[in-house]
C-alpha cells in the first residue's frame, strides 16, 4: 500500500512521516491552515530521504504558476485539485515534472479517465474537509482497473483499511486525520495510520 502524509510544515512532523514508512509527504503550497512558503518547503526537504517522494499541493494556481512555485520549492511532484484539463497534464510534463492530478467523488465520469498524470488522487467533495464518503462507490469503475491511484477523504488511523479495501485503492492520502487540531499534526497519529495503511489488505487486481 503507497502512503502519502501530507500538510506537513515541521521538520518533526516529516521524520515522523518518513520513519514510520510513508512512501511520499505533501507540502501545501497554496492557501490553506497548512499552508508553507516555497523557502518553508524547501527547507524541509533535507528529513525527506531518497526513495520517499516531497509533493507540493496547489489547488486552483494555474500550471505555469504551480510549477514555478515548486521549482522555488525544490521540488518534482505537483498535486493539482480544482477543475484541470488534458492539456494541463501535458503542460507539467513538459516542465519535466511529475503529476498527481486530484478529482472530487461526483466529478464528470471523464475526470476519471486516464489523462497521463502519474497518480490520480480520488477526494472528498470538499478537499481537505475530514469528511469521510462512500469509498465502495469508486471500486468497481472501469477505468480505475489496473491503474495507480491514491483514496482521500476522511481517512484517518481507525478506517484506512477498511476504507482502502471497500474502495480497491492502490495508495491512500492523509492528512486532516492525523492531526491534533486544525493544521497542527499529531506525530503518535501519523505513525498509526502509515502502519494501519500498510497493515490493509492489498487491493484487488484487475
Amino acid at each position: 500500500m503507497f502512503v502519502k502524509v501530507c500538510g506537513l510544515s515541521t521538520p518533526e512532523s516529516v521524520r515522523e512521516a518518513v520513519d514510520a514508512g510513508a512512501d511520499a509527504v505533501g507540502f501545501v503550497l497554496t492557501a490553506s491552515p497548512r499552508v508553507v512558503s516555497p523557502s518553508q518547503a524547501h527547507s524541509l526537504l533535507a528529513h525527506v530521504p531518497a526513495g520517499v517522494s516531497p509533493i507540493g499541493v496547489f489547488r486552483h494556481e494555474p500550471v505555469a504558476d504551480a510549477v514555478a512555485i515548486a521549482r522555488a520549492a525544490g521540488l518534482e511532484w505537483i498535486q493539482l485539485h480544482g477543475t484541470r484539463s488534458r492539456e494541463d497534464v501535458a503542460m507539467v510534463h513538459d516542465a519535466g515534472m511529475k503529476l498527481i492530478r486530484a478529482v472530487a467523488t461526483g466529478a464528470a465520469p471523464e475526470e476519471f479517465e486516464d489523462w497521463g498524470e502519474d497518480l490520480l488522487l480520488i477526494d472528498a467533495a470538499v478537499p481537505g474537509s475530514g469528511e469521510a464518503w462512500d469509498y465502495a462507490s469508486v471500486a468497481a469503475l472501469p477505468v480505475l482497473q489496473g491503474r495507480h491511484w491514491l483514496l482521500a477523504g476522511g481517512l484517518d488511523p481507525v478506517n484506512v483499511g477498511s476504507a482502502s479495501t471497500a474502495a480497491h485503492a492502490w495508495g491512500v492520502d492523509v492528512s486532516s486525520g492525523v492531526e491534533a487540531s486544525r493544521g497542527v499534526k499529531d506525530l503518535a497519529k501519523i505513525r498509526a495510520f502509515v502502519q494501519a495503511a500498510k497493515g490493509a489488505a492489498a487491493p484487488v487486481k484487475a
